[in-house]
């Protein structure tokens, strides 16, 4: 399958080599942006004309016939597909689809955009149909995921200079930590973060302080006040998460993702397996720096103290499913239990 990413996208659309594209992935901004691209280097929105744009629900035989028409006052037309469900329609719109884009007039460019629409792209029939015929016909199949940490990096700290600030050493990885990798939200949040420092430089201080951290975030810090015994600040914590309406189970499935990355540090240690080596085999990508903090958690652990960790977040995990409980006690407990397994290597009993 010739799945491309990014950069192949760039360079075709700077040469103006292709007219058949189709647009997936996790990011959603990205994909938007593209699309939005590659349409206006054709025509603008409001060109009735030379403008198509269809959506899921809509007759695909409309969308050939648009496809199929000649521009009107202009070299090129554009039609785009949004979030066509290929996996669940019938074996006409189908094959429809497919024919759509083996017999694409050079005069339209065609941008196959799934937004919403998610899929699996492994052990998939129709979407290999789907990609095979984009290869005949010589178009690009892109898998836009989010940006690589670096990436983020330098574009947040190109972006504070754009506006007139720039960025203390180390603050651009603390505002992807704290708010995501989503680049909508990290376009935010510099907005947002350049508009407070007006011009002066934006501290990691002033990242903590101002920047939007999000639920997960506050769940890693909760982890973190557990590890190092501090239980008012945990508690405080739990008891924020609990106003927020956060459900139990994402707090103890977050919690115990923590456990799980010292696990796997732990592991590759003891085999002179590297943090990259790790990173790159569980598919950390931007998240990398969640084996960083591993590391500094597992300064006082081995794995008799995870392995008592692990049997009270089963326990939890039992309990929180047969809703025999009450949640909140089931994970104030369960703070109690792990911060003295951290402390003391031990079990309460």
């Amino acid at each position: 399958m010739a799945i491309v990413y990014e950069e192949a996208l760039k360079k075709s659309i700077k040469t103006g080599d292709k007219n058949l594209f189709m647009l997936f992935g996790e990011d959603g901004y990205l994909k938007r942006i593209y699309v939005e691209k590659l349409a206006k280097n054709i025509a603008p929105s409001d060109d009735v004309f030379n403008y198509h744009r269809f959506e899921a629900d809509c007759d695909l035989q409309d969308v050939y016939d648009a496809v199929q028409q000649f521009p009107m006052m202009n070299d090129k037309k554009v039609v785009i597909l949004r979030d066509f469900d290929f996996l669940g329609c019938n074996s006409d719109d189908f094959n429809k689809l497919i024919e759509l884009i083996s017999d694409l007039p050079e005069t339209t460019v065609f941008i196959l955009w799934f937004d919403a629409l998610e899929f699996e792209i492994k052990k998939n029939a129709k979407l290999d149909k789907i990609i095979k015929a984009y290869d005949a016909a010589k178009g690009l199949v892109v898998n836009l995921t989010h940006k690589r940490g670096a990436e983020l990096e330098k574009m947040l700290n190109d972006g504070a200079l754009k506006r007139g600030c720039k960025m203390e050493n180390g603050a651009a990885r603390l505002l992807i930590e704290n708010s995501g990798d989503d680049l909508n939200t990290l376009r935010n949040e510099l907005e947002k973060l350049c508009a407070y420092a007006k011009g002066e430089t934006i501290t990691k201080s002033v990242v903590e302080n101002v920047s939007v951290k999000t639920v997960e975030t506050d769940i890693y810090s909760l982890a973190d006040k557990i590890l190092k015994c501090e239980l008012q600040s945990a508690y405080k914590i739990l008891d924020n998460l609990f106003f927020m309406r956060v459900e139990p189970i994402i707090i103890l499935s977050t919690i115990s993702s923590v456990y799980v990355d010292m696990y796997r540090l732990l592991a590759g240690r003891s085999k002179n397996v590297s943090v990259d080596k790790i990173a790159e085999d569980f598919a950390y990508g931007n998240r990398a720096f969640l084996l960083k903090n591993a590391g500094t958690n597992l300064k006082n652990f081995d794995f008799n103290k995870l392995a008592l960790s692990f049997k009270a977040l089963t326990r939890a995990d039992a309990t929180l499913k047969s809703f025999s409980g009450d949640d909140r006690v089931v994970l104030e407990k369960l703070v109690v239990e792990l911060s003295y397994i951290a402390v003391k290597g031990e079990s309460v009993d």
